[in-house]
């Protein structure tokens, strides 16, 4: 739709304050000014590096300019499949950029590389287009490429906004249950809010004084803090659990625990300390909690 590929039922799309499409206006796509990456990246196998940069006509020596911009200048005789898969996205890359658009769309760009591949190159990417000077509209299901890469999030279900904010305030003030647990890993827990404060099995958090009766409180894994019984303290609130499963990754781990009630939770730790099933532990939260009306009212972080 943005790209003009489309036409919109209803609705007006606006880029830079310009209406591109809409009731009585449409322009055509190569009027619009946007460059185009697609997930795999649709180079033409029988043009080279150079004739791919250089197909939508740029001005005099912007082909150069771009691939020495995404660190391919001597890749300019080569033919696509000569290249390697981070190799050929970057390319694609450059041939959006080649005729100066004011908005790049990317299309899961990153999909159909490996997961070393991607993390490498949406960072590359990232800087290229900040250097670049160019907004980019990037579409994609991967959780970790979206809080990494955007200035802003717009989280989509279903055709509609959920929510849209910065990767901060999305991350930590979800708008809804299916907000919490799409974007990242949430545990939600049933809790009572009354006169201020929410109560639920890990203690006692301010919310939001609108809130009364049954509420939902999204807590994530980052935010439990796990200490052997010995070493707690009476400062601070904690809950008793058991360790059900130990996910080790190296630089953390992921520990899951039975609280008394039967109810699992997630503890996202240092790789430090090494927990194992069966191990009696204390819980306490340290960090931004969620309360929630049930069905994803309005939140409110402590």
């Amino acid at each position: 739709l943005v790209a003009g590929f489309e036409e919109p039922d209803h609705g007006t799309v606006e880029v830079g304050g310009q209406v591109v499409a809409g009731p009585g206006t449409w322009e055509e796509p190569e009027a619009r000014r946007i460059g185009m990456v697609f997930q795999d990246g649709a180079l033409f196998p029988h043009l080279t590096v150079a004739a791919n940069v250089a197909f939508g006509e740029p001005r005099s020596g912007r082909v150069e300019e771009c691939l020495e911009l995404v660190g391919l200048a001597d890749r300019a005789r080569s033919y696509p499949h000569e290249l390697s898969g981070g190799e050929r996205q970057r390319i694609a890359l450059a041939r959006a950029l080649a005729t100066e658009p004011d908005v790049v769309l990317l299309d899961e760009p990153f999909a159909a590389l490996d997961a070393a591949l991607r993390t490498a190159l949406r960072g590359e990417v990232a800087a290229i287009l900040r250097d670049a000077g160019v907004s980019a509209l990037l579409v994609t299901h991967d959780q970790e490429e979206a809080l990494s890469l955007a200035d802003r999030i717009v989280m989509m279900r279903d055709g509609r906004v959920e929510q849209e904010g910065t990767p901060a305030d999305v991350y930590d003030r979800p708008a809804s249950r299916w907000v919490a647990e799409f974007l990242g890993d949430a545990d939600v827990l049933g809790g009572h809010a009354e006169d201020g404060t929410v109560a639920c099995e890990l203690g006692r958090f301010p919310a939001d004084p609108s809130l009364h009766g049954d509420v939902e409180v999204v807590v994530r894994p980052e935010a439990l803090v796990l200490a052997h019984p010995d070493d707690t303290d009476p400062v601070h609130q904690w809950a008793d659990g058991t360790v059900v499963d130990r996910q080790y990754f190296g630089h953390d781990q992921l520990v899951t625990l039975a609280l008394v009630s039967g109810r699992h939770v997630e503890s996202r730790t240092s790789g430090r300390t090494r927990w194992s099933p069966g191990d009696s532990v204390r819980v306490r939260v340290d960090g931004p909690v969620t309360v929630l009306a049930p069905g994803g009212a309005a939140p409110c972080r402590s």
